[in-house]
């Protein structure tokens, strides 16, 4: 049970130290709604989504008003389309007008975003997966909400370097498709390495095939509320340290369990799991980057960043764990660039390179996220970049994750807008120097020794 004494603390959270839930993500399963006959099909889609959906947005608003916790986001999750739509798409155009119905959709139940335009591709591709993943840039151009992602390999299967190769043209296609709004159809597009099937955070959530025909899942952020317990322990060995860190999480994760507990009753949808995760904000006062200052650093980027990390990370999770029995989704910290302030800042004065955050990554919960590089640079580069990340999310059995914006008409140094939580970014040196050989070998990476257990 939770007693006054954690509520008064988790009041203090909120007014002071911006403890928000960040979403209320609600998973569907669209497996029922497969159809031979494209109309049918998005008619189906639809309604399931609608059905489900029609009290979301307002249930959201009434557990906020009655416990006082802000809640910012509410999402809708769907199965990978490409699992269900090969009968009835047989076309990039096809593809498309499930598309423009999921994010009607999306509008009409007031949510502001919905992911699931995805495809799994871990170890080969069908020809309906190719289909769809073709289809992504001018799905995200003529789309509001539609958030999509794509799995190319795992700890499991190995990499698909074939789809390595397409994605790398993809995101170059949809950041020329969206170009006109500084490529804002890359921040809707997430590529991945042993994505999980109940991540409630956008752009790569998605509902996956192991979960309930609905579920709720409640994504909780606090770096605020972690920096502020830090600063009461300054000069203090990494022992007091570490535990901050982990009775902070506990707190945070009893809030985000009370509020998912609790829309799960009203919704009468069963409760899947609590995100903890530490996703900061463009505001001040709601970022990684100072929690890592904080521990010492002069500047984020500096020697001792990724072990810093390595220790957030790992700390969120052991408080994250005693507070609810069903924690999961990426739970840790993010490392997003546009959205943190104070990433931002390190790369501005230099201490930040896209070289840090890689090495970063092996600690981090999920990869190279919200990242702005020129709008020259290769598709084969950017193949380069997400066949890294994938490595390493491979060979540590870890989720990561690519999210690059590749700018059209922005070079080095030029700032770019993406306006609400996406914030704005700096556009980062990319390596110069050419993969396109390897990239262009085609195949599959396999799977690394230690994958062989069960």
């Amino acid at each position: 049970m939770i007693n006054i004494l954690e509520v008064n603390e988790t009041n203090k959270m909120i007014e002071q130290e911006k403890l928000d839930v960040r979403t209320i993500t609600l998973g569907i399963s669209l497996l029922d709604c497969a159809d031979s006959d494209l109309k049918a099909l998005n008619q189906k889609i639809y309604s399931k989504i609608t059905r489900l959906a029609k009290n979301l947005v307002s249930t959201g608003k009434e557990i906020e008003r009655e416990y006082g916790i802000p809640i910012v986001n509410t999402r809708i999750s769907v199965t990978p389309i490409a699992l269900i739509a090969g009968q009835a798409c047989k076309s990039t155009g096809d593809f498309i007008s499930v598309a423009k119905t999921l994010d009607k959709a999306a509008l009409d139940m007031g949510v502001n975003f919905l992911g699931g335009y995805s495809a799994i591709v871990s170890k080969g591709m069908t020809t309906t997966d190719e289909n769809l993943i073709r289809s992504i840039p001018m799905a995200l151009a003529h789309t509001e909400r539609v958030c999509s992602s794509v799995n190319i390999g795992s700890t499991k299967t190995g990499i698909n370097m074939d789809a390595v190769k397409l994605m790398g043209t993809i995101v170059k296609e949809t950041a020329e498709a969206t170009k006109d709004n500084n490529s804002f159809g890359c921040t809707k597009l997430v590529i991945f390495c042993n994505a999980p099937d109940d991540n409630p955070f956008m752009a790569g959530s998605f509902h996956g095939i192991s979960e309930a025909d609905a579920i709720i899942n409640v994504g909780v952020s606090g770096p605020g509320v972690v920096k502020h317990a830090l600063e009461g322990v300054r000069g203090e060995d990494f022992e007091v340290l570490c535990e901050t860190v982990k009775k902070t999480a506990f707190k945070v994760t009893r809030a985000g369990q009370l509020v998912a507990q609790a829309a799960s009753e009203r919704l009468g949808i069963p409760f899947g799991i609590i995100d903890l995760s530490l996703a900061p904000t463009p505001s001040v006062g709601d970022s990684v980057a100072e929690i890592l200052e904080e521990m010492g650093l002069e500047s984020v980027g500096a020697p001792g960043t990724t072990a810093a990390l390595a220790l957030l990370n790992d700390q969120v999770k052991k408080g994250g764990v005693m507070a609810s029995s069903f924690v999961g989704g990426l739970s840790g910290a993010f490392i997003p660039v546009s959205e943190d302030q104070g990433m931002i800042d390190a790369v501005n004065r230099g201490a930040l390179t896209l070289e840090k955050l890689e090495a970063m990554t092996c600690v981090c919960s999920v990869g190279l996220d919200m990242i702005a590089i020129p709008g020259s640079t290769p598709a084969s580069t950017i193949s380069g970049i997400i066949a890294d990340e994938a490595a390493i999310g491979m060979i540590n059995q870890k989720t990561t994750a690519v999210r690059l914006i590749p700018v059209i008409g922005r070079d080095v140094g030029d700032m770019v807008e993406f306006g609400g939580l996406l914030g704005h970014a700096p556009v980062q040196q990319v390596n110069k120097f050419s993969c396109s050989d390897f990239i262009n070998r085609g195949g599959r990476i396999p799977a690394p020794i230690h994958s062989f257990r069960n």
